[in-house]
């Protein structure tokens, strides 16, 4: 029997704890969990971090010490080995090659696997704070520790660090930057249908801190849309939507631009696809998947399967409860498992939550 599985079987039958509520939060089944728990199957991180959360609700010593049993020693040992070799060797890399890593990461995260993107980025920011002596190189790792929060695996985890980079981006040098980060994480979390109020505090402070265009102040008004449509105002949606365009209008990326620090014509039509989708709005809704479809990269298979999931979105508020599901289970399954991210396994749970709703 695999030990891992072992552990995390005690570990919940200790707490009172289901396997039907630990699946719910993952994308796997309770038949696939229990396989995991007899060791059958692999405790993957994924697996690991839902029965984490999972037994926090119920004991959170339990859920520390699982957590850090299971996943912390490995991922710190790297990290401090790599952080202390690069104080060591003395080297100080300057603010333009930290610039350069930053944009790279943002185009990395369009591209690669969150989890090998998070290995690798975690490792920089560990070197790079040690480097944090100019207004530069703090806007610089505020837009790292942005991107590094769109690698984890949890909501609340995710706003730990758009906390934090909150709190670098202020001690920067760059206007654009602190409204950036802000407002990417506002639609990140919007997007999601996440944390709500957070989203909002983090989508106002962008809009407060200038009225000028720009790709932070685009973003926090289409996190406007979407907290709007979560909270069921289509009136609301509709008018951040229409403010968003007329900002995308004076301040779009370029389409060929790939990078998460970019809002090209293909970004703004999935913004747009999901929000009319959550709406119910088929019309504009179809427009903008066609949209997306047509201007989107081909190598963005990733956000390919977001579009599907919104058609599946629409099927279900459209009646096909059924249909729809099924239509987003296998978009789900025809992406590998190395190219799905927290953000689409939010999304097919929410078009789950809807087909249940709408019985």
């Amino acid at each position: 029997m695999d030990d891992l599985g072992a552990q995390l079987r005690h570990a919940r039958v200790e707490a009172g704890v289901t396997l039907a509520s630990i699946a719910v939060r993952t994308c796997y089944s309770a038949s696939h969990l229990s396989n995991v728990e007899a060791g059958r199957r692999t405790a993957t991180p994924d697996i690991v971090l839902a029965y984490a959360r999972a037994l926090g609700e119920a004991d959170v010593r339990r859920r520390d010490l699982l957590a850090a049993a299971t996943i912390g020693p490995i991922a710190a040992n790297d990290l401090i080995r790599n952080g202390f070799t690069a104080a060591l060797a003395g080297h100080r890399d300057s603010a333009d090659h930290w610039r350069d890593r930053a944009d790279q990461y943002g185009r990395d995260y369009m591209e690669i696997g969150a989890d090998a993107l998070q290995t690798r980025l975690a490792n920089d920011l560990v070197v790079m704070q040690q480097q944090l002596d100019s207004p530069t190189m703090w806007a610089t790792a505020a837009r790292a520790l942005t991107t590094y929060g769109k690698t984890t695996k949890d909501p609340a985890e995710a706003i730990r660090w758009y906390d934090t980079a909150r709190i670098a981006a202020d001690r920067g040098d760059d206007l654009a930057v602190r409204i950036w980060v802000r407002g990417r994480a506002a639609i990140a979390l919007a997007y999601e249908g996440a944390a709500l109020p957070v989203a909002q505090r983090y989508a106002e402070e962008a809009i407060a801190l200038s009225d000028r265009p720009s790709l932070g102040r685009l973003q926090a008004l289409m996190a406007r849309a979407h907290i709007a449509a979560g909270r069921g105002d289509a009136a609301g949606a509709i008018a951040a939507d229409e403010e968003a365009q007329r900002v995308f209008d004076r301040s779009a990326s370029a389409d060929n631009e790939i990078s998460d620090a970019a809002v090209p014509a293909w970004r703004m039509a999935t913004f747009r696809s999901m929000l009319y989708a959550r709406l119910g709005m088929v019309g504009p809704g179809e427009q903008a998947q066609t949209d997306a479809d047509r201007l989107r990269p081909a190598a963005l298979t990733r956000f390919a399967t977001h579009i599907e999931l919104h058609r599946a979105l629409m099927m279900t508020k459209a009646g096909d409860r059924s249909g729809g599901v099924q239509y987003a289970q296998r978009a789900w399954a025809a992406l590998p498992a190395d190219r799905r991210s927290q953000t689409l396994g939010l999304v097919l749970r929410e078009v789950e939550r809807a087909a249940r709703h709408r019985l």
